[in-house]
């Protein structure tokens, strides 16, 4: 028996939907507490009862004691709670800035113990390049690709393993997200990878709808899944709509709630189940009104599991 029922399942709304700035178009990290406090509020109006800070937003493991108490403090307030910590665009093995950003993951790790969650995501891909920047979508522009030197990909490898040790010893779980042309690129990468770091504490994020978005040649979703699920133990779930001519060779995609997209999470997720998965979702959904989409789409889930696990 899970030890979630469809009511309580951890489904976390992401604060990248704030963006980096607050109120007054200072940074969000440095801002008063009533500025996290009232982005919190907004959620929770939304009937999100979690949520992930995800670092686009405020790095909370970069808190001092004293601003991490707010942080609770502001939690306990709006009624919400924080299952699961993305990372965005820090790399373990970025050329320049790689062993900080393993340092930044260790206090991650201590910090998100601290907040109650269950599980941190790490990934590899890296900032966004001038181009993706101008791009109305940046996943429309090319970005970066991680090198197909050996010795990197170990190092990549042991860099994971070590941040999955740590999480061990607390008693909490690290998981890798996927995204096109890193070391987590395809569903048969994504597995090479967790399988070479062989360690408990560390899972897949199969965050497909990465790939889905993207203008080329997409893995069959149901094989892609039946492939990542026995590993997932943390899911940033998203959908988007996709068309392909091949006439043109056209591609078109766009943003879509859960329910409307091209991938149908309905069967993808009651394999979940049947798989054993009982890890936080992260609902997400770029443009237009992001925050409504999230809340359909949280519901959508909630049906979803309302109907596997009767």
């Amino acid at each position: 028996m899970s030890k979630y029922t469809a009511e309580n399942w951890p489904i976390a709304c992401p604060m990248l939907l704030f963006g980096g700035l607050d109120s007054k178009g200072g940074p969000i990290q440095d801002a008063d507490p009533s500025e996290w406090q009232r982005q919190m509020a907004e959620v929770a109006a939304m009937g999100f009862t979690e949520m992930d800070p995800l670092d686009v937003w405020v790095r909370v493991g970069d808190l001092s004691p004293a601003r991490l108490n707010d942080f609770k403090q502001c939690l306990a307030d709006t009624g919400l709670t924080v299952p699961g910590i993305s990372t965005s665009r820090k790399s373990l093995v970025d050329a320049e800035r790689g062993e900080e950003y393993l340092a930044y993951g260790h206090r991650l790790i201590d910090t998100a113990v601290e907040l109650g969650a269950e599980v941190v995501s790490f990934g590899f891909f890296q900032p966004t390049t001038p181009a993706q920047d101008a791009a109305v979508w940046f996943w429309l522009a090319p970005g970066h690709k991680d090198s197909d030197d050996p010795e990197i990909y170990k190092l990549a490898v042991s860099r994971i393993r070590e941040l999955a040790e740590h999480a061990q010893s607390v008693g909490i779980q690290i998981t890798l997200e996927m995204f096109e042309d890193t070391y987590l690129g395809s569903s048969d990468q994504c597995v090479k990878f967790v399988t070479d770091v062989n360690h408990p504490a560390c899972g897949l994020n199969p965050d497909l709808g990465n790939l889905v978005r993207l203008h080329r040649p997409l893995e069959p979703v149901t094989e892609a899944f039946e492939k990542m699920l026995p590993y997932t133990n943390y899911w940033h779930i998203k959908n988007y709509t996709r068309d392909f001519d091949p006439a043109t060779g056209a591609y078109s995609t766009h943003p879509s709630p859960m329910a409307g997209g091209y991938v149908n999470y309905r069967n993808v997720i009651a394999r979940a189940l049947e798989l054993g998965f009982e890890m936080p979702f992260m609902v997400e959904h770029y443009g237009a009104d992001s925050l409504y989409n999230l809340a359909e789409s949280r519901e959508y889930i909630r049906s979803v599991l309302r109907a596997k696990m009767a």
